[in-house]
């Protein structure tokens, strides 16, 4: 007979009766945080009389369906150069799962198109007076894309 009964609705004195009369033994009740508070303290010291302990869990809910060694797995291939979509299909995990449980922070999204020196040299240009649209001529950069950068 277990000597530990985890519950999950308020207890009032029909439940705890139940209880008793299945598990005459029991020295523990594990119930949610947010029933333990609201459970009346005349039932906890009643309880309490009896040799009963009733006891929050902190943690409850459904259990991890991914553990520590995925998420190793998935890391290793992130330092490897695996994308999330590639890491997906090879994993056989939806894309939303390899974004939650990666420990690097990665941005969804396109790359840039154009490289961070890039940027600076238009900045540069720019802050030496030289007109976006020349710019964007030497460059080869669209002028709405040359304006965008300008305003980062």
């Amino acid at each position: 007979m277990p000597d530990e009964v985890y519950i999950n609705e308020p207890l009032s004195s029909r439940i705890i009766m139940e209880i008793l009369e299945e598990h005459p033994n029991i020295k523990r009740i594990k119930c949610p945080t947010s029933l333990y508070l609201r459970t009346s303290k005349k039932y906890l010291d009643a309880l309490r009389k009896l040799g009963v302990e009733v006891e929050p869990v902190l943690k409850s809910g459904r259990p991890k369906k991914y553990g520590e060694s995925e998420v190793k797995l998935i890391q290793k291939m992130l330092n490897n150069g695996s994308n999330p979509s590639e890491i997906s299909e090879k994993l056989h995990l939806p894309i939303k799962t390899v974004y939650y449980l990666k420990e690097t922070p990665l941005k969804r999204g396109r790359k840039p198109k154009y490289t961070p020196e890039t940027e600076v040299e238009i900045r540069r240009l720019h802050a030496e007076g030289l007109p976006v649209k020349e710019i964007s001529e030497r460059l080869g950069i669209p002028l709405r894309t040359v304006y965008s950068i300008i305003k980062k």
